[in-house]
């Protein structure tokens, strides 16, 4: 069973900085990507970041240029920069890991950001 553990959301005021954090139990080179999905209330889940185990980046255009994901091998850890962020970017954030058709999901982590 694989393990995601997030952390790092908060409450930030527009145009400031979170950076988001996933832990996993197992290796992160076991999975064919790692990343970032959002919910925001009333509203479907929607992919914002990920990185594949060669640690090619992918993000939804309406984040590009603005959050940047990385990975700490060592630690089996993915984290999440969101900077200049908005308050459309309010949401709970869940961590995902890929396993060719099998997705893991963390417990999610809350982002909110005032106007």
């Amino acid at each position: 069973q694989v393990h995601l553990v997030e952390s790092g959301g908060g409450l930030v005021q527009a145009g400031g900085s979170l950076r988001l954090s996933c832990a996993s139990s197992e290796s992160i080179f076991s999975f064919n990507n790692m990343g970032w999905y959002r919910q925001a209330p009333g509203k479907q889940r929607e992919f914002v970041a990920r990185i594949s185990a060669r640690g090619n980046p992918w993000y939804a255009d309406s984040v590009k240029g603005r959050f940047a994901i990385s990975r700490d091998t060592a630690k089996n850890t993915v984290y999440l920069q969101m900077d200049s962020l908005e308050p459309d970017d309010t949401a709970v954030y869940y961590c995902n890991a890929q396993i060719v058709v099998q997705m893991h999901w963390g417990q999610g982590t809350q982002v909110t950001v005032s106007s």
